[in-house]
């Protein structure tokens, strides 16, 4: 029963039925994470993301949900998500009243932390998976497979006993059942439809190579930088002619507060071995033109003899102005 409400902020949020007409994110969910100092003190931090793009976020203090995206309502009317909002204030309130209960009951201790995550994604095919799971302590308490709860092997009799009592509530489930598997579908398709625009266009990523710390004597740490890049998947290989480089190390790749990413992509090697070296960067937005950065290729001429004439233009420039002001 501690569950299921949140499968209701599922509700939220529904999927689509065909993935060709649409090429970007394939799934929305519902982060809950609640906190609980002590019987009378709690909080929850909500948040609803497509994949890895937050668009809700959950206003603690008014009960209401923050559109971060102008189409984050999906084809939902005004009334309709005001009503799913409706029914998150009501869960929220219900589910602090249940873990009093449940603390209770099992003779558990305060602090403790509860986090749950629900929601529905497009698989292959065109048809649409939805899923619940559900934490305490960052350990695995349980997970609703179709319909059915299925407590957690690290959950022991607790999760067994919580299960059950889902259960029971048949009315309460079928309802929660309903959002789950029919409302959060039906709000993913929507919402991807009125966010496409924007989820599906294309950013050209800005690449750009640098030395790190040194790893030992002798040796070099080469830095290749790729940021402002949209979508999300991108391959940036360290090569040697059209040779890839074992060894290499990739970071996470972090969010730009544009939407776009970031990633670094270092090699370590011996300085002899630096030269002859390049970076290169494969991405959607490129059509196929991957950027190529060579590790140490020294600058044209033409690029020099440009450099001298821009620096002698400022330098006239300036003298024209100290001479017009002297005068």
């Amino acid at each position: 029963m501690l569950l299921l409400p949140f499968q209701l902020l599922a509700v939220l949020f529904p999927g689509g039925d065909s993935e060709d007409a649409f090429q970007g994110p394939t799934s929305y969910h519902v982060i809950q994470i609640s906190s609980f100092a002590n019987s009378t003190l709690a909080h929850t931090e909500a948040s609803g993301w497509l994949d890895d793009l937050q668009i809700h976020g959950w206003n603690s203090d008014s009960g209401t949900a923050i559109l971060l995206k102008p189409w984050s309502k999906g084809n939902f009317s005004v009334e309709e998500f005001a009503e799913l909002e409706e029914i998150f204030r009501v869960y929220l309130h219900k589910f602090t009243q249940i873990m009093k209960v449940y603390v209770t009951l099992f003779q558990m201790k305060y602090p403790m932390e509860v986090q749950a995550i629900a929601g529905c994604e497009l698989h292959s095919g065109g048809s649409t998976v939805s899923f619940l799971r559900k934490a305490e302590e960052g350990l695995d308490f349980l997970r609703f497979e179709n319909d059915t709860c299925v407590p957690a092997p690290d959950g022991g009799k607790r999760a067994q006993h919580v299960c059950k009592l889902i259960m029971n509530y048949h009315a309460f489930k079928n309802t929660v059942m309903k959002f789950l598997f029919n409302t959060c579908p039906q709000y993913l398709l929507g919402v991807l439809e009125a966010g496409k625009a924007e989820l599906q266009r294309q950013v050209k990523p800005e690449a750009w190579l640098s030395s790190g710390p040194s790893p030992g004597p002798g040796r070099l740490l080469l830095v290749c930088h790729v940021s402002g890049f949209y979508p999300k998947p991108v391959r940036v290989r360290w090569m040697r002619g059209e040779q890839e480089q074992p060894g290499t190390w990739h970071s996470d790749l972090l969010p730009n507060a544009d939407w776009t990413w970031y990633l670094r992509v270092t090699l370590d090697v011996a300085a002899g071995e630096a030269a002859g070296l390049s970076c290169r960067v494969k991405h959607s937005s490129l059509e196929g033109q991957d950027i190529i950065l060579h590790w140490g290729q020294p600058i044209s001429i033409g690029l020099i003899f440009l450099a001298i004439i821009v620096l002698s233009l400022i330098l006239l420039l300036c003298l024209a102005l100290w001479y017009k002001r002297r005068w």
